[in-house]
């Protein structure tokens, strides 16, 4: 599928200050809820969980032009499942149109439930988890041979941090000095059986990863703003000896308040009734 023109519908430009950032995570939010609820599917605290990330990262973070610039930052999305609220950010983003955006997940799409590289602004096919580090590291790695100053970014869950490829990337990259990746996980503490800490403990993750050579720092992830200011104050530079990674700590289902640490919106679709809550929330916090 071909790169959507720019939409004139897109709310932002790039390099957000704060409030705008905030303003452009319930725009996503709200995106998430509507296109969730007319295709009758889950993910849904999933996805509102990541919705202050996207706001950050395509709020003014990512570097480029977004289409073939070959300087141009990347991202992937390890955590595949939550793709809708990619598909709201590249929306606001003018990356893809609402004609495209209202086909999520009926027959044929290429906007489907999980990141498919046939859509234009796809880096990465995803949807098996603990893959998208690996493949980010390459990248990455990539850059560097080629003395581009592109950046690499990965996001992925902290339930995702149980499967043992993901720790070999990190070895990886911490071996080969990859100063140019950044892992962004967003610590939610909820996966589809239960809670992270009881499925498979693996706090204190900072110090994890820390074990394993990166340069690890935490903050609260549902504060846009605060990420942002982060991500740009990361060495990424050629001599930086040491990869990234930002521990997100978020509220799954944030901004809608019967789904916030409710497992079971891990699954469950939306009645006509709970939406309409759910947009009513949404909009009682933008006002």
């Amino acid at each position: 599928m071909p790169a959507p023109a720019a939409d004139p519908t897109a709310t932002y430009t790039p390099g957000c200050v704060a409030d705008d950032l905030r303003k452009l995570s319930l725009d996503i939010r709200r995106t998430v809820i509507e296109q969730s609820f007319r295709a009758g599917v889950g993910h849904i605290g999933s996805c509102l969980s990541i919705a202050d990330v996207m706001a950050a990262l395509y709020g003014g973070v990512l570097r480029g032009d977004g289409g073939d610039d070959p300087e141009r930052d990347r991202f992937i999305l390890s955590k595949g499942h939550a793709v809708l609220a990619l598909y709201a950010a590249l929306h606001e983003a003018g990356r893809l149109d609402s004609t495209d955006l209202k086909t999520y997940c009926t027959d044929g799409t290429a906007v489907s439930g999980h990141p498919d590289h046939v859509l234009a602004p796809i880096e990465l096919s995803t949807g098996s988890l603990g893959q998208g580090l690996s493949v980010g590291a390459g990248i990455a790695l990539g850059a560097r041979l080629s003395d581009s100053p592109r950046r690499t970014f990965v996001l992925l869950s902290d339930a995702e941090c149980n499967e043992g490829a993901v720790w070999e990337a990190a070895m990886f990259a911490a071996h080969h000095a990859l100063g140019n990746l950044v892992a962004i996980i967003d610590a939610n503490g909820q996966q589809a059986l239960g809670r992270t800490s009881d499925v498979l403990d693996l706090e204190p993750l900072p110090e994890r990863w820390r074990a394993f050579g990166w340069d690890a720092h935490e903050l609260d992830g549902n504060d846009p703003g605060a990420l942002a200011a982060q991500l740009e104050a990361l060495d990424t530079s050629a001599s930086s000896a040491r990869p990234h990674v930002v521990v997100a700590r978020t509220t799954f289902g944030k901004g809608v308040s019967y789904m916030e640490g409710q497992v079971h919106w891990h699954y469950w679709p939306m009645s006509e009734e709970l939406y309409a809550q759910a947009l009513g929330e949404l909009d009682a916090a933008g006002a």
